[in-house]
């Protein structure tokens, strides 16, 4: 069963921003929230869905992206070991050169999205 809501620490680290950024942007009504029963916000996931598609520039060809949050890069030698946490609950790991993730710019709780292709799992800010 899809997802339906997330507490807004959860829809932060799904659109990769702070939570301090969520709220600035709900008291500016850049996004919809909405209260639960203790007051707390609550995003839709189709308000978090309406966000991410705005910042989607997909340019591969792959159908399978997981969009999320980069957990860690491990930098050993030429290779860079970079975990993404998913928006589903799931993560994705990637083997990439040093070089690609320098290029990238990957750093702990960027946004960032796994790109599966056959057996390869490719890393695209």
């Amino acid at each position: 069963m899809p997802r339906q809501n997330y507490s807004a620490a959860e829809a932060a680290r799904t659109l990769g921003i702070s939570l301090d950024t969520l709220r600035r942007w709900d008291r500016a009504g850049k996004i919809r929230v909405d209260r639960d029963s203790a007051n707390r916000r609550v995003v839709s996931a189709s308000e978090v869905e309406r966000l991410r598609g705005a910042e989607t520039s997909e340019v591969l060809s792959a159908r399978n992206r997981f969009r999320g949050v980069v957990r860690s890069v491990e930098v050993d030698g030429l290779l860079a070991k970079v975990e993404i946490d998913v928006t589903e609950p799931a993560r994705v790991v990637a083997i990439i050169t040093r070089e690609s993730a320098e290029e990238l710019g990957l750093k702990q709780g960027m946004s960032a999205a796994g790109v599966v292709k056959a057996t390869s799992v490719m890393v695209e800010r």
